[in-house]
């Protein structure tokens, strides 16, 4: 239920509350075994539920746990939502969606509030989300966190670009009201930051006006990367979205070819004459799930090739419409679809390379990879746009490849690293909410305002407050 209220974003009582953790228990906690997406190796956490913001407080002022990480749906895919030995903040009972001004399309609602519910809700009265990763389970916390991009980083940047304000609570237990014009040194370095500084409550974000729930999509082949990224520099100023997928297996004269798929709003005649009925309706996907792990070494090269051939075949050059669920999220029509690596997981590694060195980083990356024999099941490639004002924003002018990778263990590792050091050298960098095995050297390498973030850091929350096992993995906490 959305209501309207004429204050801020937090009152004077639950302000009082949060100082002092008077008048509110902690909430009941458990030690629980967790994980990021990729199924990586678990780690026990102390796990707190809190059902509102004076509860967030109490946790953190209860001394049951050194430090903190909020955590929203898990779907961060290392380690930035764990913490080993250490406490985890769950956002699951913070859902209330509180304002919605149809003038602006400023939504204000708590953090554990998922992309999907906010599509759910605001899809059928025409609007959407003006910025989506890859799937709506996601959070608005762990959105802001990650500072999430898209298929439309090119032309609109990431979620900073759409977001007003934000409350967070410190490690100090004070609530502060976070924007462009107040606590504005917090507020950017909050986006990207992974929860480092503080436990976002609640956030007002603009969302978009849409016609249809679909996109006009043009899908061509590209015979190797130099026509992808020919494909992507002459396509992507006349589209909004604009995204690859991509056969990490291809080699000699085939390395990277792909399927380039560019896209912008379809107008609702079209849709009303082609498939009738609501252009803001789009038709519900039959569910899928996988039930269980798959056996190890499903998906092998021999699989993977196999997959990469068909879809590489099927998808000839042509103009369609399709629906916004299975332009965006297509695998969000199966649960549990990271089983299909078994049980020792996956390692997702998603990396930018600059415009200038993108062409021969991706080369020197694709051919490593292929000498490896290593099978991404999933391959994405994407352009991506202006750098965010964030100390650790991920993105800034240059291509993007997102890789799934079965976890092999040490070996795996080594290439990561060796991967890493390519990447560095080609002035590229590693995406924190996808990153699990980057070392805290190659990271520092990677981000050159680290820094600046760090005496932030110091500064908000001396004694480390807020940590979790990627940020001692990288030195952004004292391990």
């Amino acid at each position: 239920m959305i209501v309207r209220h004429s204050g801020g974003l937090m009152d004077a009582v639950d302000d009082e509350v949060l100082a002092t953790g008077v008048r509110t228990a902690a909430p009941y906690a458990d030690w629980r075994p967790l994980t990021g997406w990729g199924n990586g190796p678990s780690q026990r956490c102390l796990v707190w539920e809190p059902r509102d913001r004076s509860q967030c407080a109490a946790a953190l002022a209860s001394g049951g746990s050194n430090n903190y990480i909020a955590r929203g749906l898990g779907r961060s895919y290392g380690d930035p939502a764990v913490n080993g030995g250490q406490g985890v903040l769950l956002s699951s009972r913070l859902r209330r969606m509180l304002v919605f001004d149809p003038a602006s399309g400023r939504l204000t609602c708590e953090a554990g509030v998922s992309l999907a519910e906010i599509i759910d809700v605001f899809l059928p009265r025409g609007w959407f989300l003006p910025v989506t990763p890859g799937t709506k389970f996601v959070t608005v916390g762990g959105a802001i966190a990650a500072d999430v991009h898209g298929k439309n980083h090119h032309r609109d940047g990431s979620l900073g670009n759409f977001l007003d304000e934000f409350s967070l609570l410190g490690a100090d237990g004070v609530v502060r009201n976070c924007s462009r014009l107040e606590n504005a040194d917090l507020f950017w370095a909050t986006l990207g930051g992974m929860g480092l500084t503080g436990v976002i409550l609640q956030a007002s974000i603009r969302l978009r006006k849409v016609d249809s729930a679909y996109v006009e999509v043009c899908y061509r082949r590209a015979r190797d990367l130099d026509e992808a990224l020919g494909l992507f520099e002459g396509g992507d100023a006349d589209y909004r979205y604009s995204v690859a997928w991509i056969d990490c297996l291809a080699r000699g004269g085939r390395l990277g070819r792909s399927v380039v798929m560019q896209a912008n709003e379809a107008a609702p005649g079209a849709v009303l004459k082609e498939f009738g009925g609501d252009p803001l309706a789009p038709p519900r996907r039959p569910h899928k799930s996988v039930p269980c792990h798959l056996p190890a070494g499903a998906l092998n090269p021999w699989t993977v090739a196999a997959f990469n051939k068909l879809y590489y075949a099927a998808h000839r050059n042509s103009v369609r419409l399709v629906d916004y669920d299975r332009f965006f999220y297509p695998l969000d029509a199966v649960s549990h679809w990271n089983r299909i690596y078994g049980k020792r997981g996956f390692v997702q590694y998603q990396i930018l390379l600059p415009r200038e060195t993108s062409r021969a980083g991706l080369v020197s990356i694709l051919e490593r990879l292929v000498g490896s024999r290593r099978a991404s099941f999933l391959a994405v490639l994407k352009s991506s746009g202006a750098a965010s004002p964030s100390p650790l924003s991920y993105l800034f002018p240059g291509h993007t490849l997102a890789l799934d990778l079965p976890n092999t263990g040490d070996d795996l590792v080594r290439l990561m690293h060796e991967l890493d050091d390519a990447l560095v050298a080609f002035g590229g960098r590693v995406y924190l909410a996808k990153d699990s095995v980057t070392r805290k050297e190659a990271f520092a390498a990677m981000y050159p305002r680290l820094p600046e973030f760090l005496n932030l850091k110091s500064r908000i929350d001396p004694e480390g407050r807020f940590s979790s096992s990627q940020a001692r993995r990288l030195g952004l906490t004292p391990a």
